[in-house]
């Protein structure tokens, strides 16, 4: 869809949109957009920077990184490689260039992304530096502008790359609780993890001319619904037209709206009518209880419930078996769990704008005499059942329905226990319409923020961005026979090895099981199953994650609310920082 922009040496480029030749000269001073037929081509963040920023301006912000290949990846080239590449043929550090400058004499931090380096993707350093430069507004007061073009989270930093759409976003929730206006720029593309994330989270969303958004990709939705997509699908005039942006704007006039927005933050700012911006404070109990050690949550030392026999230890398994395990039809199911592990469950339906996904149950239920919400993803164990219930891929209704309930229960004051099961959020054309990024977006952005315990449980596939949208967590729990990926096995074997056939290989490679993800820190603690599995004896492994629950969720009880937020946005900045994950067991 793009238009070729070779070397800067040659004197002429062919539009891809109408094929017309270009001299290159004019085309770079009408901005890379085609003459002939309007077609904006890929701009490098450097590029994009020179065109949106005032002459002189810009400041960019330390690049100093995180440790890279953080899980040791190799698929056909090891990753060290790829990135030493891209890096050679960008000249970029990494996939985003940050900075501060003015647009029209008004200052802002920006964080621009370059789809040439490694498809844009986000990495753990690419959330970092993105997380360091939406800190930096928050300290200077200043709006963020974040300017997207990736093709989601870098598959080959596991489940830390997945952690980083939880990091960022709770950067932009301090910049939103303070007044500070966020604004992103959707150029073509943007997907995946970016797209559920940052990119639709911000108080303003533009879309550049021509762009593509979405959760799922064209490919992917193909290969799931055998559909055809519809003329336009994911476009930006597509997305203005389903609500998902606030304005699509061409590229020469992108500077001036963007002007226009920062001015009229700027003029609405108490801080310009002499009364400065005061950051939210906590009541005075609150803070004459909090510790000079509160990064960690303090814990009984004898729990008062052990989590399983001492004899028990998991077993050792295969990555690839560990994937079919978790994805038996006999495993237990969410409403198992509620029957089994929970009392007195009642399920609330649907998320006030005219759905209710079957994908996606939840309601109010006591544990151990205690009420908690309760919300998990639905599978099923037949055919009938799996097809029933979209085989646990919930759609933007199914993700808002959760979102409703979770901000229900923050105003009853009761814990949320999620319990997490699915290959991935649903891919189709209809949950695209419907904007299904956003939804996950705001479940990711709202869990950052919202002042009661939540616990979290990877009890079977733990997919990608569907999965996050439910597990952004004080604590995560994981079974032991549970996965959990920013991308299943067959989709990293299909786009990095020759085929899928690979995709045991990828299931190693990913670092996708319980104990790979307990060493990253990803997951706080496993809870063993019985020798077999979860389904050769469901009522053990109930009792055992009913155990495990109590232990978790008890001392949450006892945190104050906002130490609760702080304690959980401190686990997830932490991702971005990799020389502290304990590596040694993962080689």
């Amino acid at each position: 869809m793009t238009a070729i922009a070779p070397r800067e040496e040659q004197l002429w480029s062919r539009c891809a949109g109408c094929a017309s030749l270009l001299y290159r000269k004019r085309l770079r001073r009408n901005l890379d957009v085609c003459p002939e037929c309007g077609e904006h081509a890929r701009l490098g963040a450097p590029e994009r920077l020179r065109q949106l920023v005032d002459p002189g301006s810009l400041r960019p912000l330390t690049d100093r990184l995180p440790e890279a290949d953080p899980i040791d990846f190799v698929d056909v080239l090891p990753y060290p490689h790829r990135l030493t590449a891209a890096r050679a043929s960008t000249g970029l550090a990494e996939a985003v260039v940050c900075a501060t400058a003015t647009i029209g004499g008004h200052p802002v931090a920006l964080a621009v992304m370059d789809f040439r380096f490694l498809g844009g993707s986000l990495g753990c350093a690419v959330g970092e530096l993105i997380t360091r430069t939406a800190e930096r507004a928050l300290d200077d007061r200043t709006p963020l502008v974040l300017v997207t073009a990736s093709g989601g989270a870098r598959m080959q930093e596991g489940a830390l790359s997945l952690m980083q759409m939880a990091t960022v976003s709770q950067a932009i929730a301090a910049l939103r609780e303070a007044g500070l206006l966020t604004v992103s720029v959707l150029t073509d593309p943007t997907y995946g993890g970016v797209a559920a994330s940052f990119a639709t989270n911000t108080d303003l969303v533009l879309a550049e001319s021509g762009a593509r958004m979405g959760f799922a990709g064209p490919r992917v939705i193909r290969q799931v619904t055998g559909r055809a997509l519809p003329e336009g699908f994911q476009t930006a005039d597509f997305l203005l037209r389903h609500g998902q942006v606030d304005m699509v704007v061409q590229r020469r006039s992108l500077r001036g709206r963007l002007m226009a927005l920062l001015a009229a933050a700027r003029a609405g700012r108490p801080a310009r009518a002499g009364h400065p911006v005061v950051p939210r404070q906590e009541p005075a109990s609150r803070r004459e209880r909090r510790t000079a050690d509160d990064a960690a949550l303090v814990r009984p030392a004898d729990p008062p419930v052990a989590v399983a026999p001492a004899d028990t230890t998991p077993a050792v398994r295969d990555a690839w078996d560990t994937v079919r395990m978790a994805r038996h039809p006999g495993r237990p199911t969410t409403l198992d769990y509620l029957d089994s592990v929970f009392d007195g469950f009642v399920e609330l339906h649907g998320d006030r704008l005219g759905g209710d996904c079957p994908a996606i149950v939840g309601g109010v239920a006591r544990l151990a005499g205690r009420h908690v919400m309760v919300i998990g993803h639905q599978k099923g164990h037949t055919t009938a059942e799996l097809v029933a219930r979209n085989f646990g891929m919930a759609s933007p209704a199914g993700h808002r329905k959760a979102l409703r309930l979770m901000r229900l229960a923050a105003r009853l004051g009761l814990p949320v226990v999620t319990l997490v099961d699915t290959p991935g959020a649903d891919p189709g054309v209809s949950a695209e319409e419907q904007g299904q990024a956003a939804a996950i977006a705001e479940n990711i952005l709202t869990l950052t923020v919202l002042p009661t315990p939540v616990l979290a449980v990877i009890t079977g596939e733990g997919g990608s961005g569907g999965a996050l949208a439910l597990a952004v967590a004080d604590r995560v729990l994981m079974l032991e026979n549970a996965v959990y990926s920013v991308i299943s096995p067959e989709g990293c074997a299909a786009i990095l090895w020759p085929d899928r056939s690979a995709a045991p290989q990828a299931a190693r490679a990913l670092r996708l099981t319980a104990p790979d993800l307990c060493r990253l820190g990803v997951v706080d603690e496993i809870v063993a199953e019985p020798p077999a599995a979860a389904h050769d004896d469901p009522a053990e492994t109930a009792q055992r994650l009913r155990a495990a629950l109590l232990t978790n969720l008890l001392p949450l009880l006892d945190v104050p609310p906002a130490m609760l937020v702080r304690l959980r946005r401190q686990r997830f900045r932490r991702f971005g920082m990799t020389r502290g994950v304990n590596r040694a067991g993962v080689r």
